[in-house]
């Protein structure tokens, strides 16, 4: 479903949006609920810079990106007489299942893609809603929302990430009309809709049970400038939320589509064949910088070095830029064409959080770091209130620059630290 369909006199390949995004992360990668809540009420403070039509109450779309919450899904499950594996040894999908459309049955077709994938289906939970917290308008074309279980049969960790990703892309190939996955991961959980910031947490009341924690928290409110709402375009994305608009998005898919029959990886192996198209043309700029930033992650790359690759620095008549920071520019720009905004993206694989600005620089992102660890990326400054005198750094990322918290290394990297290991 998240192709943008034409309506009247405006056109897919013209979608601009202007939202807020932000997150919350805590460097000793402690999984807290206060993070979850500090995400919400990020959310909600940005929730000004979202969007609205005819009817008020229905949001252009908001969403939160946790780490999976172990503890909350196993009670869950425990009460379906679902069994779930060890924390890491199972992924969880939330999956949005659209009516009225013609096409393959969801469930059946996403637990055969899966046996086929060599991976074990453990079951399904229908995900509590309150569908009166969300307006008129999102309520008529509500999904119905779903988590299912698969149990982690490829091996390591990276492995089963990719084959989780190769499961996703191979239903959307056949089903997109009818099945939209949200999220599907042994890392992330992603909850979103057609709703304003302030209306997730009162439609989806996993929101706010004690037990659902995470040692990070990506958030996004949607505002869109010449398309509507649907509940598979709000963010975060599978690894994105973004700000701005992708102007040069029809050269990057074209060279994506140019370089198709090029694509080759020791890790997907026979797999790249199930994967392809990587992008849909008629989605929006959001999704297609997503699908293209999670497929260089999984196929090897580090969270870091996929976005550096993607949103480059103005290197080429910068001579004062060091000279290995320039070739690492240059080499990768014979392998991808820079997506030029203007821009802000939030990211995150569940591990290593950040943020980044296009080398334009012409959207707000700005962060404070606490004394007690935690980091606070968001749109604009004061979308979490902390005393003054708890925060030891407050700063604006600059143009072509990211900053980066990973939860495993216990490390806050800024643009230089992030980047020197790339060259």
């Amino acid at each position: 479903m998240s192709k943008i369909t034409r309506s009247g006199l405006s056109s897919p390949k013209r979608e601009h949006a202007a939202c807020g995004v932000g997150f919350v992360a805590r460097v000793d990668g402690h999984r807290t609920r206060e993070t979850v809540e500090e995400g919400l009420e990020v959310l909600r403070n940005l929730d000004h810079r979202g969007a609205s039509g005819g009817d008020p109450e229905t949001g252009d779309g908001g969403g939160i990106l946790l780490q999976i919450p172990d503890a909350f899904l196993r009670r869950e499950c425990a009460s379906l007489n679902v069994e779930l594996p060890q924390a890491g040894g199972y992924g969880v999908g939330m999956l949005f299942e659209f009516e009225g459309e013609e096409g393959p049955d969801c469930e059946g077709t996403l637990e055969r893609i899966v046996a086929e994938e060599g991976q074990r289906f453990l079951g399904w939970r229908d995900v509590p809603v309150e569908p009166e917290a969300a307006g008129q308008l999102a309520r008529s074309v509500m999904p119905r929302i779903r988590q299912f279980f698969v149990e982690n049969m490829a091996g390591d960790e990276a492995a089963f990430e990719r084959k989780l990703y190769v499961v996703r892309r191979r239903l959307q190939g056949v089903a997109e009309d009818r099945c939209y996955v949200t999220s599907l991961s042994g890392r992330t959980l992603v909850y979103k809709g057609l709703l304003k910031g302030k209306q997730l947490p009162e439609f989806y009341p996993d929101l706010k049970d004690p037990a659902v924690a995470s040692a990070l928290a990506l958030v996004h409110s949607r505002f869109s400038t010449n398309t509507l709402g649907t509940w598979d375009l709000a963010h975060p994305y599978h690894y994105v939320g973004h700000n701005g608009e992708i102007n040069t998005l029809r050269g990057n898919i074209n060279w994506l589509r140019a370089r198709k029959s090029q694509f080759s990886s020791s890790l997907f192996g026979e797999d790249i064949e199930k994967i392809v198209p990587v992008v849909d043309p008629d989605q929006s700029d959001s999704a297609t910088f997503d699908d293209a930033l999670e497929l260089l992650c999984l196929a090897g790359r580090s969270l870091p070095h996929a976005v550096a690759m993607m949103i480059p620095e103005a290197w080429e008549n910068d001579d004062l830029m060091d000279e290995e920071r320039r070739a690492f520019y240059r080499y990768h720009s014979a392998l991808m064409e820079p997506w030029d905004g203007p821009a802000a993206f939030a990211f995150t694989d569940g591990k290593v959080i950040g943020a980044a600005l296009d080398r334009n620089g012409l959207r707000p992102a700005r962060y404070f770091v606490t004394r007690d660890g935690r980091v606070v990326m968001a749109s604009e400054d004061g979308a979490l209130r902390v005393p003054a005198e708890d925060i030891v750094e407050r700063w604006r990322l600059q143009p072509g620059h990211m900053l980066v918290v990973d939860t495993e290394k216990h490390e806050v990297l800024h643009d230089e630290e992030a980047k020197k290991p790339l060259y």
